[in-house]
């Protein structure tokens, strides 16, 4: 087994980044995360994350009052989700660090 993990700044001001860790065995991917942050207030707030928790692939949307979103990806491989994982945060994070700190002043 083969473990990597890193973290993207999104903007010059490194305030919204990716982060990313995977284990690969025998070629496939066995676990995953992918997660958009963003600092708000002092804070990093994980706002959307797709991941392996609890045995399937999933993507979270986290909301400022602690609940959660969950949508579940269940006829697609660990890859591709980390595909569309990656995709998703990379092209929508300021629609989602907007939709955040929206739900922030509620």
């Amino acid at each position: 087994m083969s473990e990597t993990s890193f973290i993207i700044y999104l903007d010059e001001a490194q305030e919204n980044r990716y982060r990313h860790w995977h284990v690969w065995d025998r070629g496939r991917i066995v676990e995953f995360l992918v997660q958009y942050e963003a600092f708000i207030a002092g804070h990093w707030h994980p706002v959307v994350r797709y991941d392996t928790a609890h045995g399937e692939p999933h993507r979270d949307t986290l909301h400022p009052d602690g609940t959660q979103t969950k949508e579940i990806y269940p006829n697609y491989s660990n890859a591709e989700v980390v595909t569309i994982g990656q995709r998703d945060i990379i092209e929508n994070w300021p629609a989602y660090r907007a939709t955040y700190v929206k739900g922030m002043k509620r």
